[in-house]
């Protein structure tokens, strides 16, 4: 793993061959790596240097510590390109994850005056309000709410949340769905969403708020959604102007 005569840091070398055990299955998520002491009498170098190694492999996300435990291999990361409008269920199966949602809240509401401004109806109207988690393979990978008109997508029901509503809206209530935009931040968890996400106290969280429009222009729906930022990350591609 390691050539003292190599341009390259020691350091640099130590976190090359930990990322190419990860990436080939050698270090599978939740392995222990060695410790620092281990690795240092292993190549003759300083635990100074092993640190800040590991370290910079925990701030990318490869590695978590536990304290009196030690360091751990993190679960790969589920990533997700911010271009083209695509549903969370079609995003999970197009990566070869198995999507699922757990439905925590479906009511009919009459809507606020900022929800009846977003979606471009009157105040009082019903709007479908619908928070689930979002699982791939059984893991919670975000809690989301969707505020959506119910005069604009009839007969919206549990088992139709449990799938796809996309799916719902252009096949079955022949809609076609236009474009969206969001935005993204990163905030901290709530204590409902560390509950239901399942990450420690404190934990940042990706917070995306999309808002949904129809081919012709009609706003769709409102979505609140918080990932966990341990399981999931956003690319962006951008050409110069």
């Amino acid at each position: 793993m390691i050539d003292k005569n190599s341009p390259l840091p020691i350091y640099t070398q130590i976190e090359d061959g930990i990322r190419s055990q990860i990436e080939n299955g050698e270090l599978k998520p939740h392995d222990a790596i060695p410790s620092e002491r281990e690795y240092a009498t292993q190549f003759q170098i300083s635990r100074m240097t092993v640190r800040q190694a590991i370290t910079n492999l925990v701030n990318e996300g490869l590695l978590y510590r536990e304290k009196g435990r030690g360091t751990f291999v993190s679960e790969q990361k589920i990533e997700q390109q911010l271009v083209g409008l695509t549903s969370f269920t079609e995003d999970m199966k197009a990566r070869g994850f198995t999507p699922s949602s757990r439905l925590l809240h479906f009511e009919i509401i009459p809507a606020t005056a900022k929800i009846a401004s977003q979606l471009s109806i009157q105040v009082h109207h019903p709007v479908y309000e619908i928070t689930r988690i979002r699982l791939a393979d059984g893991i919670p990978m975000a809690i989301e709410t969707v505020y959506m008109s119910a005069n604009l997508i009839k007969g919206v029901t549990e088992a139709i949340i449990q799938q796809s509503l996309y799916d719902y809206v252009e096949q079955q209530s022949e809609l076609k769905i236009g474009h969206a935009t969001q935005t993204l931040e990163a905030i901290v968890a709530t204590e409902n969403e560390t509950e239901h996400l399942q990450v420690a106290k404190g934990s940042p969280i990706l917070l995306i708020q999309r808002y949904t429009y129809l081919e012709d222009g009609t706003p769709l729906e409102v979505v609140r959604s918080a990932y966990r930022a341990d399981r999931y990350k956003f690319t962006v591609s951008m050409n110069r102007t």
